[in-house]
């Protein structure tokens, strides 16, 4: 299933992560991934079914708070084969004349469009040499099943002491939103913020001075069950008693606002999205497409931001193309193995239904008053 699939990716990808604020997505990468795979040969065939190895699509097509938009460029006269011209609906291509004057505002309009403004430009450069452009747009827009009260935080303790943030504060009797899974990374705070359609936010905070790179996959793990812990045990976490007008239990919430951007270039860990033998300019990796194509630029372009009435995501994902000038000299191909919430937290975008993580991040810089 390709959600599974997908959320693997994610959980490794975060697995890489250096402690500051970021955000990335997974599940805009692997469509693209699985769409190469299958019209790949040879280590970059290979490389791409491990990591994406079903091409089956997300079933998002009937969700009204998230979009997953591909789209195609090639420069005019490239031989595509048949294949692939026969298989790629025409509503997803485009043409790239070689001028990048010309075909960089149109692929930048394409980013635009696809993410209601998020992103405004695709994160790969058109330039005279690219002979195709391959990309993704994914954005998520949820409004909250009920708002946070916006007021403000000055955190007395932890790296955020001093400064003046943006809180958001909310008060429930949903004490089932509030979960703390006992993982790899330690006990960890779950707290799913519900959308009201079918995209839930969890925020996942750990205990003190885990990075992001352990509790991100940790709560991507979390996600399916497994063992839990008392609540009270949980990061971040505290139990009383207090004087009310009714027994009903409470679950009060008091985290910040965020906005997280990043850019991501997938070739600097080209292993970890099957790209490395892809992207060597001396192979015919993908004659299912055309030959002597190799990926020359692999980016992600994404931005997330949590308020006090909902969460807006988007990531536009991008691989640029080259043609080789020459057919590569005659090799024996061989499989090579080389052995070689007061404080910053970590959030997933979830869809409800099927589970998939839109998005994920690390939260270091929140919003300030």
């Amino acid at each position: 299933m390709s959600t599974r699939h997908a959320n693997a990716l994610t959980a490794r990808w975060a697995a890489h992560l250096e402690d500051r604020q970021t955000v990335l997505s997974g599940a805009g990468a692997y469509p693209l991934l699985a769409r190469l795979a299958r019209y790949a040969a040879g280590p970059a065939r290979d490389e791409l079914l491990a990591v994406a190895p079903d091409p089956t699509p997300y079933d998002l097509a009937d969700s009204p708070g998230t979009r997953l938009a591909v789209g195609f460029w090639s420069q005019r006269g490239l031989p595509l084969s048949r294949r692939w011209r026969d298989e790629i609906p025409a509503s997803m291509r485009g043409e790239l004349t070689g001028d990048p004057v010309v075909d960089q505002p149109v692929l930048d309009r394409w980013a635009h469009e696809e993410t209601a403004g998020m992103i405004g430009r695709m994160p790969v450069t058109a330039g005279p040499g690219t002979a195709m452009v391959l990309a993704s747009a994914l954005s998520v827009l949820v409004d909250w099943a009920g708002p946070f009260t916006r007021g403000w935080c000055a955190p007395t303790d932890g790296p955020w002491r001093g400064r003046d943030l943006v809180g958001l504060h909310r008060v429930t009797a949903d004490l089932g939103a509030l979960r703390v899974a006992d993982t790899p990374a330690g006990p960890l705070s779950l707290l799913t913020v519900a959308g009201d359609a079918d995209v839930d936010v969890v925020l996942a905070l750990g205990q003190p001075r885990r990075p992001a790179s352990a509790v991100l996959p940790a709560a991507i793990g979390a996600l399916a069950g497994g063992p839990t812990l008392p609540q009270g045990s949980g990061p971040g976490v505290t139990e009383e008693l207090v004087q009310a007008f009714d027994d009903r239990p409470e679950l009060l919430v008091n985290t910040v606002a965020f906005t997280v951007d990043a850019d991501h270039d997938l070739l600097q860990r080209a292993e970890l999205f099957g790209l490395a033998a892809a992207s060597d300019a001396d192979g015919d990796h993908f004659p299912g497409i055309c030959p002597l194509l190799s990926v020359s630029q692999a980016r992600q372009s994404t931005k997330a931001e949590f308020s006090d009435t909902g969460f807006r995501a988007a990531a536009v994902t991008a691989l640029g193309f080259l043609v080789g000038s020459a057919p590569p000299p005659a090799t024996v191909r061989k499989r090579r193995v080389r052995l070689d919430v007061d404080r910053p937290f970590g959030f997933l975008a979830v869809h409800r239904r099927t589970g998939l993580v839109l998005v994920a991040g690390w939260v270091t810089d929140p919003t300030r008053s």
